[in-house]
This record gives C-alpha cells, structure tokens and sequence, in this order.
C-alpha cells in the first residue's frame, strides 16, 4: 500500500535533481587553484549562490530517496538497498560539499590564503579524502541504482540507462568540452524524474 508521504518524498528527489543540475551549470567552471580563485574573487555571488543550491539538493534528494526504496519490493531488493545506502551517503555528502565552498569563499575574500596557500590547501589529506570518497559513493551509488532497476524491471527501461550513461559521462568527462560535460547532468535529472513518476503512478512497480 502506498503511503501518503510517497509523493512528497518522490517531489523531493526530483527537485533535489533539479536542484543539483542547477549548481552544476551554475557553478563557473575552473582548471587548478589559481583559477578557482580568481572565480571566488571575481563572481563571489555565483559562487555562494551554488553552494546554497548544492546545500538544497543534498536535502531534497536525500529526503526523497524513500521513493526509489519502494521500486524494490521483489526483485533486485538486496542490491537496490545497497545502491540507496551508497547513494545516501553521496547525497549526504554534498551538503559537506556545499559548506567547502562557503568556507573557502570566506578564506578568500578575508585574505587568509592566497597564491601558493591555497595549493597547500588543496592538497591536504583530509581534504582529498573527503572530495574522493563523496565522489566515488556519489557514482557508484548511482550506477549500482541503474543496475538495480534493470534486474528490477519496475521503471521503463530507459531510466538505468540514462542513470548508467551518466555514470560513463562522469567517467569520460575529462574527454568532453566543458559545456558537454555539464549537459550531461541532465541525465541524471532524467533517471530521478522517471523514478519519481513511476514511484507515484498506479501501475509503479509493477513492470516488468
């Protein structure tokens, strides 16, 4: 039986989405420290506007992932658990993202490091740890989900596939053009709108 905070929490991941493909587009795109500070310098209000936007996502989305539990009531249950864990643990993340980049704005903007400083920074332990491991639970969240609704076979075939085609454009980005590469975060925001329709439709989780 479908409960009555099910279409809120399938509202709230696909805002969260929404959320997220925002701050991505919106965020000025920089290639080293040296140009990250100049972005923070000169666009300090795209920057704190982002970051507020990524703080957003990470609520909705996490607040929304009851709605991809229930695509998994019989089959691919076990591994659809796990890919919502991983995942949680990505949305979490972000929020620790977002609270980076208010801090590093005000570490900027206060003259507390600069040049060589802000190197140094970046390459502290702790720092990396954090930024890798938010990433890598961030897409192997995601691709484990789109394998999960495969084996599922409660969504129409074409939400994994946008999921795990995401997941190789995260992979590959590094070979795309800037513009591409953030493009493709709309496939993400395609994955969670057809899994916050079919969580809420009648027929939902029931194909296949």
């Amino acid at each position: 039986m479908r409960m009555e905070w099910l279409p809120v929490s399938a509202a709230l991941l696909l805002t969260g989405a929404l959320a997220l493909a925002s701050a991505s587009i919106l965020l000025p795109s920089s290639d080293g420290t040296a140009e990250a500070l100049r972005v923070v310098q000169e666009q300090g209000g795209v920057w704190m506007a982002a970051a507020v936007i990524f703080f957003v996502a990470s609520v909705c989305l996490s607040l929304g992932l009851p709605a991809i539990v229930v695509l998994f009531e019989q089959r691919g249950r076990a591994l659809g658990l796990v890919s919502v864990v991983v995942l949680a643990f990505g949305f979490i993340g972000t929020s620790g993202y977002a609270m980076l980049m208010v801090f590093f704005r005000s570490l900027v903007v206060t003259d507390t490091i600069v040049g060589q400083g802000l190197d140094e920074v970046a390459e502290d332990a702790g720092l990396l740890v954090f930024l890798y491991a938010w990433i890598i639970g961030f897409v192997l969240g995601e691709l484990l989900l789109g394998i999960a609704l495969l084996r599922a076979g409660t969504v129409p075939r074409w939400v994994p596939f946008a999921l795990l085609l995401h997941v190789v454009a995260i992979a590959c980005s590094a070979l795309l053009p800037d513009w591409l590469g953030k493009v493709t975060i709309l496939l993400f925001v395609a994955g969670m709108a057809g899994i916050a329709i079919q969580a809420t439709s009648p027929s939902g989780r029931r194909l296949g």
